[in-house]
């Protein structure tokens, strides 16, 4: 058997939890699938106003909210006061971000397998380590 795709595992999941696959939807999985980092909800909307010139930023909002509560996106904050979505399917990591100079470097999952597996283990604690933003100094401004 074929592996599923991921934009078909997106639909099968949204269709699975007893939501629609509205177009509206569509074009805004498409704009995040598309999205080379993570989007804010204005960014996602200044995209998709040229194929839904009169979808409403709430409805984005709203889409955005049903995927992050069915695993399908992750949201993170990464300083600049807005909140950032990424896909599922691109896969988790975790951003190092400068608070002087604002630089923001990506960094595997597989970093915080030790603390994962000694919270689980000293404290009995099932941490959920999917997409983090670590504030300090990048090494030219430290």
């Amino acid at each position: 058997m074929l592996p599923m795709q991921p934009g078909k595992l997106t639909e099968n999941t949204i269709r699975s939890s007893g939501h629609h696959i509205t177009p509206q939807r569509l074009v805004i999985l498409d704009v995040l699938k598309g999205s080379n980092g993570h989007a804010s909800a204005d960014e996602i909307h200044s995209h998709v106003r040229s194929r839904c010139p009169k979808l409403h930023i709430s409805t984005i909002y709203r889409a955005l909210d049903m995927l992050k509560r069915l695993g399908l996106v992750t949201e993170t904050a990464l300083g600049d006061g807005k909140l950032r979505y990424h896909l599922h399917v691109k896969g988790y990591h975790h951003h190092l971000i400068c608070e002087k100079c604002g630089r923001v470097e990506e960094m595997d999952e597989a970093t915080f397998t030790p603390l994962k597996a000694a919270l689980k283990r000293k404290h009995r604690f099932h941490a959920d380590l999917r997409h983090l933003a670590i504030f300090g100094r990048c090494q030219a401004c430290a």
